[in-house]
């Protein structure tokens, strides 16, 4: 159909109005679905990822102050006053010279008085067996003698995390930690280790230092 134009005149001015009129042919769409070819699979073959997670080993291992995982930034410092007592009383004498006391003649004995000695242990590992020995870096000495490291003895408030022998010098023998997993590979041990002087002889008057290094390790 062709278009179709109407116009009217209003007076003296003119005024168009013109309408339009399109016949017009309806619009379709056409579509179409392919469906699949034996060239086109609908489900693909697996496809692989590859997944790498690397865990290092590492071992926790401190004495005296600090806690996981933070092993504390002093050395600890374990110390015994050994002073005698005159029997009679017993008696503690006074330091210096003409100083009177009450005594029956018999030999005086020496007491063992420890400061700070009872320190906190930790061990903390992902590395399997953990072994633990002594080295004596510095033997007790002072400047009128010297008196074996192995006199300080140890004892642990618990069998899983034991102490290991302090020897003469030198590194001592090694003692196992007990693993905290079925596989035996992890381990979380805490324990109270308590120093001890033997006082297994007579030793001339005087202040003894030493030094002894403890090492965790790991096969």
């Amino acid at each position: 159909m062709k278009p179709r134009k109407a116009c009217h005149r209003d007076g003296g001015a003119v005024v168009v109005a013109c309408l339009l009129a399109v016949a017009t042919a309806p619009v379709q769409a056409a579509s179409a679905t392919a469906g699949p070819s034996s060239n086109v699979p609908l489900v693909t073959g697996p496809v692989s990822l590859n997944f790498t997670l690397a865990i290092d080993k590492f071992i926790f291992f401190r004495i005296g102050d600090g806690a996981w995982p933070m092993p504390g930034g002093t050395t600890s410092g374990v110390s015994f006053l050994v002073a005698p007592t005159i029997p009679g009383g017993p008696t503690t004498p006074t330091a210096g010279n003409n100083k009177p006391v009450n005594w029956s003649g018999a030999a005086p004995v020496l007491g063992v008085t420890p400061s700070n000695n009872a320190l906190a242990v930790e061990v903390r590992s992902n590395a399997g067996k953990i072994g633990l020995h002594a080295t004596v870096t510095t033997p007790l000495t002072s400047t009128v003698g010297t008196i074996p490291m192995s006199e300080i003895t140890i004892s642990s408030s618990d069998t899983n995390l034991p102490a290991p022998v302090i020897p003469n010098t030198g590194s001592g023998a090694t003692v196992n930690v007990a693993s905290t997993d079925s596989t035996g590979l992890v381990t979380m041990r805490t324990a109270t280790w308590t120093f001890q002087y033997a006082n297994l002889a007579s030793r001339t008057a005087g202040t003894y230092s030493g030094v002894v290094t403890f090492t965790a390790s790991s096969p």
